[in-house]
């Protein structure tokens, strides 16, 4: 390709970035009203932006149920920030569950995810089992200091991340054991990258969630790690984590040809896992560096880019 080829090439999608970020300003200034499917969507924007961008780009058939599933994910994902007492964290997860209960029941309470959320069961006859998975592994992360290991990290990215993923699947009329095997590898993946991202304000509470079996095995202390080290080990502790979550998304990659299309709209958050191990790779994985904590600005193009591609 010529230059001045390139160089249209890179306007058009310069000005297909600005025409997307203008339609999601538009978008969010609509998102004003008080009604249940508002309520999530505007949920989902302040707590999970990139979760946001994803789902608008899903068919509309499907876009307002996985926005209930997103508010949802947000609701319990978020307790553990916003308790101070253990039994009050207990109460709220116990809440969820009764109310999961009650949706499959035909009565749910009067709360606006809960509606939403009544609304998309039925609407796609979507699993209990995942939406109480993803509960129960909530819960008990209310008690966990810290992940004993890598292992333990997928594992609790399994019960969340891919739960969603599976619970996405079956709103865009998805039943594949092939789209239901790279939804778990992606969930994983992302929940590997959740956690990554999540070091920097687990420390600012005092907390270390990284793997234990791995700051013991590159011999670093909790108490360095407090202090936001920039050492070697802490670099070494970061590229395994990161690692893994690459594992995963190749082995996700691998199901591709035998994945049906319609699945792909669910794994658009590959995008956003991809452009952080990317990032963290390029500032050699100091987890602590300025960049790990900006926003991809470009996420919106990323994100159209691979829709439009089919790729995941």
């Amino acid at each position: 390709m010529g230059a001045h080829a390139r160089l249209i090439s890179k306007k058009v999608l310069l000005t297909k970035h600005l025409k997307l970020c203008k339609q999601i300003t538009n978008f969010q200034r609509k998102s004003l009203s008080t009604n249940n499917s508002q309520y999530c969507i505007d949920l989902v924007r302040k707590n999970d932006y990139e979760s946001f961008l994803c789902t608008l780009l899903l068919p509309q058939a499907a876009r307002s149920s996985v926005f209930a599933l997103r508010g949802f994910n947000v609701e319990t994902a978020t307790v553990n920030d916003t308790v101070t007492e253990q039994h009050i964290g207990l109460m709220r997860m116990q809440f969820w569950k009764d109310v999961i209960t009650k949706i499959y029941q035909g009565s749910p309470p009067h709360h606006p995810v809960a509606m939403e959320l009544y609304r998309a069961v039925h609407k796609h006859n979507l699993s209990k089992r995942w939406l109480l998975r993803i509960v129960e592994a909530r819960e008990q992360s209310l008690n966990a200091r810290t992940f004993q290991s890598v292992e333990d990290v997928e594992n609790y990215a399994e019960n969340t991340a891919s739960s969603l993923l599976y619970l996405t699947l079956e709103a865009l009329g998805v039943k594949d054991v092939n789209a239901d095997h790279a939804a778990s590898h992606i969930g994983k993946a992302h929940g590997i990258v959740t956690l990554l991202r999540a070091t920097p304000y687990n420390i600012s509470r005092q907390q270390v969630m990284l793997p234990m079996d791995l700051t013991i095995k590159h011999n670093i202390s909790h108490e360095a790690i407090l202090r936001r080290s920039t050492e070697q080990p802490m670099k070494d502790v970061i590229y395994d984590i990161a690692s893994a979550a690459h594992v995963h998304l190749e082995k996700a990659r691998s199901f591709k040809s035998n994945v049906p299309k319609e699945a792909l709209p669910a794994y658009l958050l590959t995008a956003a896992t991809e452009a952080f191990l990317r990032r963290i790779q390029k500032i050699n994985f100091d987890i602590f560096h300025k960049h790990c904590l900006k926003k991809e600005p470009l996420m919106p193009l990323l994100l159209w880019l691979q829709n439009k591609r089919r790729k995941y």
